[in-house]
């Protein structure tokens, strides 16, 4: 390879000025959610999708691997990197090209954080539909690799169901080009889609069509004490159920979960005096926040005996809302109890909820007595976080152990080992061990297709080969 100068300066030569940082200068800078990210010889930062064709390109000819990442926000390894490896940055592309308010689409490129967009779709009355507590700092370009969720997939779907369409670079320096920006298209295959949940090993995301929907005027939110995930859905169930208002959210914790979080915020006990087994955060809309309060309180009243709540709140002010939130959201909280802590991210039917959870705590007591999980996550679509009350990294074995009790027949039951994280580094074993067969074979006959050098992102999802184990 060039020295580490004449590398640079090609680099920006051929990107035409993009930014490029080597591996001295990463290694002063902070890396995100993963201490692997900045791993790599360089970082390269275009400015455009002309940069971003030019630079993957350049590598294809070369043989250099090229991993593209977005806010590296990721939690499974997505945007790792070894030391032979160029990151591709869409940090310079975080311009919100166009806002459509009549057809309520924003063209924006992949660089672009997630609250940039919230705030300027804002001033239309529009909103993307989805929300995440890493808002400030996921970009479009990431969630999209991801299919990321967040707290509002229940009512919108997840990132695959907010995109109408996109630009991305492919393996051969190619740009593949479906900006549509209409829901309604049947002309063929639906290619657009590869990208999503794919994680950059397709293709770099560097544009997309965003749908946006209508903004509620207000919004108003509640903590409630209940037994159960059962009880906590009866609850969201009646919400959803209310034509003059929307449920913006139905967040719910276990007690360990909720426990760790108040000790770590320094929360007095009169703070939030609700003690349950379960603790669910509802948040409703409507056209103004007294009446999303009252339909909250209202609403409580009517399914309280019915769903068993023992305990319930609706904040009365803006600051108690954000106290509710951070109870939920702060959950790098958990990193601080732990040093580095096995967290896992599962989806299960919504039917099956409590019995998983009870049977998880159970086969984790079974593996150390001292374990006991934080649980919490989204209860109207299933989606659960769950963290080891314990350092990691955990030896491989041991670290399987605890895999095969957390996912063992959620596929059977229709349900997912990995709900929004996605596979990366650290789930690939998992991958390999849980998602169907058939599906790991057209994956890896995909990626030959489109990337028969494996250089885009290379390792992440899947092996070149299927795995023995």
């Amino acid at each position: 390879m060039h020295s580490q100068a004449l590398l640079i300066e090609e680099l920006r030569r051929i990107t035409g000025g993009a930014t490029v940082w080597s591996r001295a200068e990463l290694g002063a800078r902070d890396p995100g959610f993963d201490d692997r990210n900045f791993g790599a010889a360089a970082l390269v930062r275009p400015r455009d999708t002309a940069g971003v064709a030019a630079l993957v390109g350049f590598y294809a000819a070369s043989g250099i691997e090229l991993v593209p990442q977005g806010g590296r926000t990721g939690l499974a390894g997505g945007a790792a990197t070894t030391r032979e490896q160029i990151i591709c940055d869409l940090g310079a592309m975080d311009r919100i090209e166009e806002i459509d308010p009549l057809a309520r689409v924003a063209i924006v490129q992949a660089g672009t954080p997630l609250a940039v967009l919230q705030e300027a779709a804002r001033a239309y009355g529009l909103d993307p539909g989805i929300d995440l507590a890493a808002r400030g700092s996921c970009s479009i370009g990431g969630m999209i690799s991801t299919n990321a969720g967040g707290i509002m997939a229940f009512r919108n779907g997840t990132m695959r169901h907010r995109l109408l369409g996109l630009e991305a670079v492919l393996p051969d320096g190619r740009v593949f080009g479906d900006l549509t920006r209409v829901l309604k298209t049947s002309a063929g295959y639906d290619l657009k889609q590869l990208f999503v949940g794919a994680e950059g090993t397709l293709g770099i995301v560097t544009r997309a069509a965003i749908r946006l929907d209508a903004m509620n005027g207000a919004s108003a939110t509640a903590l409630v004490g209940i037994s159960d995930a059962a009880s906590a859905q009866r609850i969201a169930g009646h919400f959803l159920g209310q034509a003059a208002t929307s449920l913006q959210a139905a967040e719910i914790m276990w007690r360990p979960f909720v426990s760790a979080m108040r000790r770590m915020l320094d929360y007095p006990p009169d703070l939030l005096p609700l003690d349950a087994p379960c603790l669910l955060v509802l948040e409703l809309g409507a056209d103004t926040q007294d009446a999303a309060r009252a339909a909250l309180e209202n609403g409580l009243a009517e399914i309280w005996e019915k769903a068993g709540i023992s305990d319930g709140l609706v904040a009365t002010s803006l600051e108690q809302a954000r106290m509710i939130w951070r109870l939920r959201e702060e959950t790098e909280m958990i990193e601080r109890m732990h040093d580095h802590p096995p967290s896992f991210d599962v989806s299960v039917p919504a039917g099956m909820l409590d019995a998983y959870v009870a049977r998880i705590e159970n086969g984790l007591e079974a593996l150390d007595a001292a374990w006991q999980p934080y649980v919490f996550g989204h209860l109207a679509d299933g989606n659960l976080h769950i963290s080891l009350n314990a350092d990691g990294p955990l030896a491989p074995a041991r670290y399987l152990a605890v895999e095969d009790v957390l996912y063992d027949g959620l596929r059977a039951a229709g349900g997912s080992f990995s709900a929004e994280h996605g596979v990366g580094l650290d789930k690939r074993g998992a991958y390999e061990r849980h998602a169907d067969p058939v599906k790991q074979d057209l994956a890896r006959a995909l990626k030959m297709l489109i990337d028969p050098q494996g250089l885009l992102n290379p390792g992440k999802i899947i092996s070149r080969r299927r795995s023995s184990s």
